[in-house]
């Protein structure tokens, strides 16, 4: 399995239709996306190439490739008003392995790996993020990276039939 890693900088049709996919399949939505009811986990998401240009302007984007087929993006932004702690210098990050054939195979502690360096490259020291306790395999990835959680966010996004907590953690880059 080849793996690469590339930083978006120029969005095109083919990136938007992949996140267009993947932020609509109704077995990610649960997993990637806060709903604070039924109706937003129904939303329909509309990715554009003007919004993912925007998102560019605050966000790091890096795209994830297996065997030349992208699979999944990665993300940080710097001192995002989703932080937890608001300690200035840290990294929000957000990572969604989009096609099912490329989860369960390792692909998330090397696409978190590749991450922490370029974070740490930037400077950074600290990295935040979010998981929802029933994603259970993300948790189990972010605790083996070694974040610990700092705090959790109860009734927090809506999923069969319930709210769920949402688990903040963080890392300190050495």
């Amino acid at each position: 399995m080849k793996i690469a890693f590339e930083k978006l900088m120029t969005p095109n049709s083919e990136i938007v239709r992949n996140l267009n996919k993947w932020a609509n399949d109704p077995l990610l939505v649960p997993l990637i996306r806060r709903s604070r009811n039924k109706a937003d986990l129904e939303a329909q998401v509309l990715v554009t190439v003007d919004s993912l240009t925007k998102r560019l302007e605050h966000n790091f984007v890096y795209l994830i490739y297996v065997n030349d087929s992208c699979v999944g993006e990665m993300s940080f932004q710097i001192d995002s008003g989703l932080l937890h702690k608001k300690e200035p210098g840290t990294a929000w990050v957000g990572l969604s392995i989009g096609e099912a054939f490329a989860r369960g195979k390792g692909l998330g502690m090397k696409a978190m790996d590749y991450l922490e360096k370029q974070i740490y490259d930037q400077g950074l020291r600290r990295i935040e993020l979010g998981v929802f306790v029933f994603n259970t395999p993300a948790h189990n990835l972010y605790k083996k990276l070694g974040y610990q959680e700092i705090a959790r966010n109860e009734a927090f996004t809506y999923w069969q039939g319930k709210m769920w907590p949402n688990i903040c953690m963080e890392k300190y880059l050495k």
